[in-house]
């Protein structure tokens, strides 16, 4: 998005600009929700507070968001975190504390005056004190804070917090005492590292990413977001705050400081940039320090719609007639991350009537859905899967769902509850559709009763899409469209590949979300007959595509053809 040139150089003007006019804006162009500006404004009125500053506490906005319309209402420009000189130097007079409590950064002199960069431009006594200090008119730059942070910590090498460096330093041996917790939950508490905790959970929404990996090398901290399934390395605070930085993370997520030599988990639950999330939190002892995974679960943006997610055409069709039947076994299987989860609340948000009890048991239950009976596993006290499933049964349940089937016990209840007239959802990790049969046998599943309960068998992954704003069609060579026979997949308006390009709205990387590619295995008579007498994965997979399955290789094809992705993803991720 290209800064509007300044109205006016006029202090006066930028200043005058109220509150009211900033929250407008936001809401004018969908920054913000109406509710969320009523409420906020109740609150100011009662605390007697600013209503950007409610904003910004509440995390209602998102720091992009603000700055822009900031720019937008007082004219001001917005800058690029390319717009920062490196190194930026620090003109005499003005201190890095001062600068870091004020979250403005002096750039350089333009025509006498010095340009400075600060989150809000309004803000006159910032500008009066740099002023003062340096003898020189202000030109005020609206700056995300963020990328200014950066800037100040580049410019003044003294780390995150000018006067706590000290702070930020934790031996992190085996042998800990109780002065070492207590310091380690002091520093966790200061306002620079809880600020550069909050400074990653909003890159990470703002980059649309599904994980947070904090990782702690020698002499150095590592940062990672997996965004659309490939991890990214951001800018990472220094490496002696790792300590403080883990045990913020491990304090928001209620987890034992104190123990850093066993694997943890926790959830967070919290608002950033007007969003409700929930993360899930898992630590792990390394050489250097714990490993920190964060899973961010977004309940908004979720979709629980099989177009959306990719499903179409006879694909969809044949597997919404299985979901429709009255008993029997759906699996959902791929390795972890292909979306599985996603796919099983969408077939239970169909099934979801006021007609069906629906019961599920997960480890974890990442969203909640109303209507349904969710159990969360807990192995610890003894309610694992199949001593959940052995309850459930007896609550006159009409579908069940089993987050997993990770043992003979459980899959075992899972085909008897089939059996006696229950549709059954679960999910298993196997590289396709057919060879989910061979390890149903594996596990020691009696092939009377897998060729008698199992309807249909899904087996997907999920690719990149490509981005509508930059994607570049580029010219299909013969030997290509000989070779993988597209013409099979073609549209009305023939074959089109694209490539990945990049631009501001996908961050550069080409691509913008992703969707699934799949293959539906439905057990017909013919299948059954293989699975009786054990015949290998092969031969059911011939069979299956004899009988009308287009594997996820042909979907990916379909997909690659009408340009909704390429032909590196598909390749990338089915390997045929």
């Amino acid at each position: 998005m290209s800064a509007p040139q300044p109205v006016s150089d006029d202090p006066t003007a930028v200043t005058g600009v109220p509150d009211q006019a900033v929250a407008d804006w936001l809401v004018a162009n969908g920054r913000l929700r109406q509710p969320d500006l009523e409420r906020a404004t109740r609150l100011a009125r009662t605390e007697s507070l600013g209503l950007v500053a409610v904003l910004q506490r509440l995390g209602m906005v998102s720091e992009r968001d603000q700055a822009e319309a900031f720019s937008a209402t007082t004219g001001v420009p917005l800058l690029d975190a390319d717009d920062y000189p490196d190194p930026v130097e620090l003109p005499q007079g003005l201190s890095a504390r001062f600068l870091k409590e004020a979250g403005a950064l002096p750039l350089y002199e333009e025509d006498g005056c010095l340009v400075l960069a600060m989150p809000d431009p309004r803000d006159r006594f910032v500008q009066d004190a740099v002023r003062l200090a340096t003898g020189l008119d202000v030109r005020p730059r609206v700056g995300i804070p963020g990328d200014i942070a950066a800037a100040l910590e580049r410019a003044s090498a003294a780390g995150p917090s000018a006067d706590g460096d000290a702070a930020l330093t934790v031996e992190t041996g085996e042998d800990v005492r109780e002065e070492d917790i207590e310091h380690l939950r002091d520093m966790a508490s200061e306002a620079p590292v809880i600020r550069l905790v909050n400074l990653i959970l909003q890159k990470a929404v703002e980059s649309r990413a599904s994980d947070i990996h904090v990782e702690p090398f020698e002499g150095a901290l590592k940062v990672r977001l997996r965004i659309d399934g490939i991890l990214h390395e951001i800018d990472a605070p220094p490496a002696r705050s790792t300590a403080a930085v883990i045990s913020r993370i491990k304090i928001m997520a209620r987890l034992n400081i104190a123990e850093r030599r066993l694997p943890q988990d926790g959830r967070i639950k919290l608002r950033i940039v007007g969003k409700e999330l929930d993360l899930r939190v898992s630590t792990v002892p390394t050489l250097y320090g714990e490993s920190v995974v964060m899973r961010l679960l977004d309940k908004e943006s979720i979709t629980l719609d099989f177009a959306v997610l990719g499903f179409e055409g006879e694909a969809l069709e044949r597997f919404l007639k299985i979901l429709d039947l009255p008993h029997g076994i759906i699996l959902v299987t791929g390795p972890t991350g292909s979306g599985k989860s996603t796919t099983l609340y969408t077939a239970l948000s169909r099934l979801n009537t006021s007609e069906r009890k629906i019961i599920t048991v997960e480890d974890p239950v990442e969203y909640q859905l109303d209507g349904v009976n969710q159990i969360q596993v807990k192995p610890q006290i003894g309610l694992d899967f199949a001593g959940a499933l052995r309850s459930i049964v007896r609550q006159d349940p009409d579908v069940i769902m089993v987050g997993e089937m990770r043992d003979l016990e459980t899959a075992r209840i899972a085909v008897q509850s089939a059996l006696t007239g229950h549709v059954v959802l679960s999910t298993l990790h196997t590289n396709d559709a057919a060879s989910t049969v061979n390890r149903l046998l594996d596990m020691g599943v009696d092939d009377y009763l897998l060729t008698s309960t199992v309807n249909g068998i899904l087996a997907q992954r999920l690719v990149r899409k490509l981005c509508p704003h930059c994607r570049e069609e580029i010219p299909v060579l013969p030997e290509l469209r000989e070779e993988l026979r597209l013409d099979r997949y073609a549209p009305p308006e023939g074959v089109r590949l694209f490539k990945a390009v990049g631009c501001d709205a996908c961050a550069h990387t080409g691509y913008r979300g992703r969707l699934a590619i799949l293959e539906f295995l439905i057990m017909t008579d013919t299948i059954r007959a293989l699975v009786m007498r054990h015949a290998v994965s092969g031969e059911i997979d011939k069979a299956a595509r004899a009988e009308g399955m287009h594997t996820m290789y042909d979907d990916g094809l379909s997909k690659t053809v009408r340009g909704l992705t390429t032909l590196d993803e598909v390749m990338r991720v089915t390997q045929e």
